[in-house]
C-alpha cells in the first residue's frame, strides 16, 4: 500500500468489494488524525473493540495503536479482515495496525462419535485450528514439536498446519509432503478430505492412503512415531501420514491396554475383516460349485432351506448384500434417534418376510448378518468401505467360478496391495519387504518394558 490513505473516502469500500458485512466505522479525534475501524460485526469480539476505541478516545493518541500488527499490502489487510481480524486505517499513513480481535462462535470439546474409546481421553478435535494446535502441543510440551501454517484456496483462504517433531521424522519424507502441498492449487479448501484426494499417491485405489482422526491422543502418538499431521481449519478430521494397512486396525485405546488382551482383539479384528470381505463368497463358492466340501448334515439342511427358492444362491446372496448395505446407508443418513431403530428393526422385518414368503433361504439372512456385523469390527472407518466394496466383486467371482474365482479376486487383491505404497512407504510395512521388528506394532502389540529396553544403548 504505498499510498496515503484517505479514511473519508470510498476506495476502501471498493478494495472490499463493497462486502454487506464488512462494517466501517469512522473515529473523529480533536487534535489527531481520523481512524477508520475496519471489522466483521459476527466474528468480532465487541468488548474489546470497545476497550480499544475508548482507549485511544481518552488518550488522543494514535501511537497507542503500535502494540498491533503494521501491514501496508492491500490484499494481506483484506484477508485478514475477512478472517475475523481489525483492521484500524490512520487517515494519511500508508499502512494500516491490525488487531486480531476474532470472536468465533465454536463447538465445544467433546468426544468423537465415529472413534469412541473405553479407556483413554474423551477429547476430540474441533473447527477451531488453534483449539486443536494447543490439544497436541498440551500432550507434546517439547520445542522439537514444529508448526508449519500454510494456506490455500484462493476463494476460501483457509488456514492449515503441517506438524512434526522435529528429528523423530525422516527428511525425505517431511520434504515429499512439503512438495505436494506445494504442488496443492484449488480455489476452495474446506475441509482436510480436499487435502487427502490431491496428495494421496494412487487416487484409483479403494484403499485410503491417508489415516483421518478426529482424536488429539492418536495425532500425538503417530508424531512421535515419526509421521506428520495435517490439521485444517474448519475441520475436525486431521490427516496422518504415511499411512499402513495395519493402522486401520489399531483402535485409539490399544496402547492404554495390556498388551496381551490387545494382541487378541487385534487377531479377532482382522479375523473379522477377512470374514466380511469373503464369507459371503466363499458361502456361494461351495453352495454352488463345491459341495462335497460340505459335511453332509449340514448340505442336507442347506439343500432343505432352498427348496422353492426361485433365484441362484449368487443372485439371492447379491439381493440380500444390496438391501443390508442400502439399510446401514439410510440408518446413518437419519437422524440418531430413529436411525438405529429403522436399520435394525428393516433388516429383521426383511429378513424375515423374505424367508417367509419363500423368496430367500434362512442361511443366506444368517450369512448377510454374520458378515455386516464382522464389517463393523473396523475401528477406521475408511478402511472397512474398500472391504464392503470388493464383497461384491468376489461374490460375483464366487457364484460364475467357484473358489478358483474367488482365489484369483484375492490375488488381485494382494497384488495390489504389495505394490501400494504411501508417501513412498510400502503399504504392507513391515510385512512387506520383511523387517526386523515384524510383529512389534502390527497383528500384535509388544510389552512396552520389553520395546523401552530395546531401545537403551
Amino acid at each position: 500500500m504505498s499510498e496515503r490513505v484517505n479514511v473519508n473516502s470510498d476506495a476502501l469500500r471498493h478494495i472490499f468489494h463493497n462486502c454487506a458485512d464488512v462494517v466501517f466505522r469512522p473515529l473523529k479525534f480533536m487534535d489527531q488524525s481520523d481512524l477508520l475501524l475496519v471489522y466483521i460485526e459476527e466474528l468480532t469480539d465487541s468488548d474489546k473493540l470497545e476497550q480499544i476505541i475508548t482507549a485511544c478516545l481518552l488518550s488522543q493518541d494514535v501511537d497507542r495503536l503500535k502494540q498491533y500488527q503494521m501491514v501496508n499490502q492491500l490484499s494481506e489487510i483484506v484477508a485478514k479482515v475477512l478472517k475475523g481480524s481489525t483492521a484500524i486505517f490512520v487517515d494519511g499513513k500508508p499502512f494500516a495496525y491490525v488487531a486480531d480481535l476474532t470472536d468465533f462462535k465454536q463447538r465445544a470439546i467433546n468426544e468423537p462419535s465415529n472413534e469412541a474409546n473405553i479407556r483413554g481421553p474423551r477429547e476430540g478435535f474441533t473447527e477451531d485450528l488453534k483449539t486443536n494446535l494447543s490439544m497436541i502441543r498440551r500432550k507434546i510440551s517439547h520445542p522439537k514439536l514444529k508448526f508449519e501454517k500454510h494456506q490455500a484456496g484462493e476463494l476460501t483462504n483457509t488456514e492449515f498446519v503441517v506438524a512434526y517433531i522435529e528429528d523423530e521424522v525422516k527428511p525425505e519424507l517431511l520434504q515429499e509432503v512439503r512438495r505436494r502441498l506445494e504442488a496443492f492449487q484449488t480455489n476452495q479448501l474446506l475441509d482436510s478430505g480436499y487435502i487427502e484426494e490431491f496428495i494421496e499417491d494412487k487416487t484409483l485405489s479403494f484403499f485410503p492412503q491417508i489415516q483421518n482422526t478426529e482424536r488429539p491422543d492418536t495425532v500425538s502418538s503417530s508424531l512421535l512415531a515419526g509421521r506428520i499431521a495435517i490439521i485444517v481449519d474448519g475441520s475436525p478430521n486431521a490427516l496422518l501420514v504415511p499411512m499402513t494397512f495395519w493402522a486401520g486396525f489399531q483402535a485409539a485405546e490399544d496402547h492404554y491396554e495390556r498388551f496381551l488382551y490387545v494382541s487378541a482383539v487385534r487377531l479377532l479384528r482382522f479375523l473379522l475383516a477377512m470374514m466380511s470381505c469373503l464369507l459371503p463368497s466363499i458361502y456361494v463358492a461351495l453352495t454352488t460349485f463345491h459341495p462335497q466340501m460340505i459335511p453332509l448334515a449340514v448340505m442336507l439342511s442347506i439343500s432343505v432351506s432352498r427348496e422353492g427358492i426361485p433365484f441362484p444362491t449368487v443372485i439371492e446372496t447379491l439381493l440380500m448384500e444390496l438391501m443390508f448395505e442400502g439399510l446401514r446407508e439410510a440408518g446413518l443418513r437419519l437422524p440418531k434417534a430413529i436411525g438405529s431403530a429403522v436399520s435394525i428393526v428393516g433388516a429383521l422385518v426383511i429378513g424375515e418376510a423374505a424367508v417367509q414368503a419363500g423368496f430367500i433361504s434362512a442361511p443366506i439372512v444368517m450369512i448377510v448378518a454374520g458378515t455386516g456385523i464382522a464389517s463393523f469390527a473396523f475401528p477406521s472407518y475408511s478402511l472397512a468401505l474398500p472391504f464392503r466394496i470388493l464383497r461384491f466383486p468376489l461374490l460375483i467371482l464366487g457364484g460364475f467360478m467357484g473358489l478358483y474365482g474367488v482365489a484369483i479376486g484375492v490375488m488381485f487383491v494382494m497384488i495390489h496391495l504389495v505394490t501400494l505404497k504411501s508417501f513412498g512407504v510400502p503399504y504392507l510395512k513391515p510385512l512387506t519387504p520383511i523387517g526386523q521388528n515384524i510383529w512389534k506394532d502390527t497383528l500384535l502389540r509388544m510389552n512396552k518394558r520389553y520395546i523401552s529396553a530395546l531401545r537403551k544403548p
